[in-house]
C-alpha cells in the first residue's frame, strides 16, 4: 500500500508543463503531460514518490531519477526506437505502472507503454474509413475444462451484409501476453480496417485467443512473479529466433503446444464456426502469430494441413530455437515432398525483424533450397518488439485468401 501511494501521487502532483517541444506519449492517460518525447525520441519522465530513496525507469535498461527540490523524481532517456514499448517505474527496487499512461498485459504483468511516433505510423491509425468490431467471446473449452475469451475482429460490413461468409485467421499473440494484445498493442484492428478500405486485403475474421492452455491440474501460467521482475520484457524471455535464451529454453509448461492445439481443434475452432458466418474448409482458415505464438501456429498447422492453407511466422517459426534443418525429417517430415507440401500451402510466410539476427532469414534461404514456397518479410530497424509484428501483419493479410 505504502509503495503504490507514493507513486499514484504522479497522476495528480505532477502535471506541471514539459518543455513546448517535448510531445506527451498518445499513450498517457487525458492531460497527463509526463511521459512526453523530445523530436529526436529521447524521453523525458517525472513522477511524484516523496519517501521514496531511489527511483528509476525501466525502459531499454534502468535509468535513474533525480529528485528536485520540489519533491519531483525526472530523468530524460537517450532516444528510443520509433514504436510501442512497455515500460516501468522502479521505486526502491519494486517495479509498478506509471499511473499517467494506459498498462498493457506483457511479459506477465501489467506494464506502462509509450508509443514513438513512427514514419510508417498510418497504416495502423485510426482512419475516416468503416470499422470493423472487435468482440469478446466467452466459451466453455472442454479440454482445459475453463471458461475461455476470445477476441474476434469482424469486418465493416459484416452486420449489414447478413449473408455474408467469411474466410478466418486465428492470430496469437507471444510470450507473457494475452488475446488482447493485437487489439491493444498491435492495433490490428485498425490494420485490417485501412487494408479492407484501400482494397488490399479481403474482409476476413480474426480470432485472438490466449496461448495459456492447460488440463485440468496443470499448471497453465508460463511466468511467474520472479520472472516479472528479472526479465522486464518479452525480448528478455524469448529472444530473437536462433539465440539461446539465457540459462536455455524458457520454462514453458512441457505440454503448452499440444495442449493448446487439442483445446484450437476440439472447441476452438467449433465454437467460431458455429458462432460467426464462416466460409468452411481449409482454404478459408489461416493462423499466424508473433514469437511464441508464431511457434504455436507452426506446431500446429504443419502436422494439420488438412485443416489450414496459410501460415504466418513473425519473429517466430519452427525453428525458433535453433539446430539443424533437414526437409526430410524436420517437423515431421512435412517438408520432405515439396511438390505435396506447396500444393496444401497456399502462404507460408516467415517475418523478422531486421535487428533480430540472421536465422529466419537462413531458414527461408533453407526452405526455399529444398523447393519449399515461403515469403520472407523483414521490418527495417526494428527488433522483437510491436512494431515489427504490425509491419508482418500489414504484409501478411493481403496474401490470404486470394
Amino acid at each position: 500500500m505504502r509503495l503504490a501511494m507514493l507513486v499514484v501521487l504522479a497522476s495528480c502532483c505532477s502535471w506541471a508543463q514539459p518543455p513546448s517541444d517535448c510531445k506527451p506519449s498518445s499513450l498517457n492517460i487525458p492531460g497527463a503531460p509526463y511521459p512526453c518525447i523530445f523530436p529526436d525520441h529521447s524521453v523525458a519522465f517525472r513522477v511524484e514518490a516523496p519517501k521514496a530513496q531511489k527511483v528509476q525507469v525501466r525502459l531499454g535498461g534502468l535509468h535513474d531519477m533525480t529528485r528536485g527540490a520540489d519533491g519531483l523524481w525526472t530523468v530524460t532517456i537517450p532516444p528510443q526506437v520509433v514504436g510501442f514499448h512497455y515500460y516501468a517505474i522502479v521505486v526502491d527496487g519494486s517495479p509498478v505502472a506509471d499511473p499517467a499512461t494506459r498498462t498493457f498485459f506483457g511479459s506477465g504483468w501489467d506494464n506502462s507503454g509509450i508509443e514513438i511516433p513512427a514514419p510508417d505510423a498510418s497504416f495502423y491509425s485510426a482512419k475516416d474509413v468503416p470499422h470493423g468490431d472487435v468482440r469478446q467471446n466467452w466459451y466453455y473449452s472442454k479440454v482445459t475444462g475453463k471458461m475461455r475469451r476470445a477476441y474476434v475482429y469482424t469486418p465493416p460490413d459484416y452486420d449489414s451484409n447478413a449473408r455474408g461468409r467469411y474466410p478466418v485467421l486465428y492470430l496469437l499473440h507471444g510470450w507473457g501476453e494475452n488475446e488482447q494484445g493485437w487489439e491493444n498493442q498491435g492495433h490490428v484492428d485498425f490494420i485490417m480496417d485501412n487494408l479492407i478500405a484501400a482494397k488490399k486485403a479481403k474482409p476476413m475474421i480474426i480470432v485472438m485467443d490466449n496461448l495459456n492452455a492447460a488440463k485440468p491440474g496443470a499448471d497453465s501460467s508460463l511466468y511467474d512473479a520472479r520472472t516479472i521482475i528479472a526479465r522486464p520484457t518479452m525480448a528478455d524471455v524469448l529472444p530473437p529466433p536462433g539465440v539461446p535464451a539465457k540459462g536455455g529454453r524458457p520454462a514453458f509448461p512441457s505440454n503448452w503446444d499440444t495442449t493448446f492445439t487439442e483445446m484450437m481443434l476440439t472447441d476452438l475452432i467449433p465454437m467460431v464456426e458455429h458462432t460467426y458466418r464462416v466460409l468452411p474448409g481449409r482454404e478459408n482458415r489461416a493462423m499466424a502469430g508473433l514469437s511464441m505464438g508464431g511457434m504455436q501456429s507452426f506446431l500446429t498447422v504443419l502436422p494439420n494441413l488438412d485443416k489450414f492453407a496459410y501460415l504466418g511466422g513473425f519473429s517466430g517459426n519452427s525453428a525458433a530455437f535453433g539446430g539443424g534443418f533437414d526437409p526430410k525429417t524436420s517437423n515431421g517430415g512435412v517438408f520432405a515432398d515439396a511438390a505435396a507440401f506447396n500444393k496444401k500451402m497456399k502462404v507460408l510466410f516467415l517475418g523478422i525483424g531486421s535487428v533480430e539476427g540472421p536465422a529466419t532469414k537462413n531458414f527461408s534461404e533453407q526452405l526455399t533450397k529444398a523447393g519449399i514456397h515461403n515469403v520472407y518479410f523483414e521490418s527495417p530497424g526494428t527488433a522483437h518488439e510491436w512494431l515489427t509484428w504490425r509491419r508482418c501483419m500489414e504484409d501478411f493479410a493481403p496474401r490470404l485468401f486470394r
